[in-house]
């Protein structure tokens, strides 16, 4: 469970490092990218969090 916060927490941190470049084409793919990795990552955290 930690290595996955963990993991979720990297993933904003490069979210929020992308996010401010609205001009840069590539950051805007990064980021999409990212949102689609977090919200597989959220999916894995809930179904963790509800089997206890």
């Amino acid at each position: 469970m930690k290595e996955l916060i963990e993991q979720i927490n990297a993933l904003c941190d490069a979210i929020k490092v992308d996010i401010v470049k609205t001009e840069n084409k590539a950051a805007q793919a990064r980021v999409r990218k990212a949102t689609l990795n977090l919200e597989k990552l959220g999916k894995i955290y809930r179904k963790e969090t509800c089997k206890k």
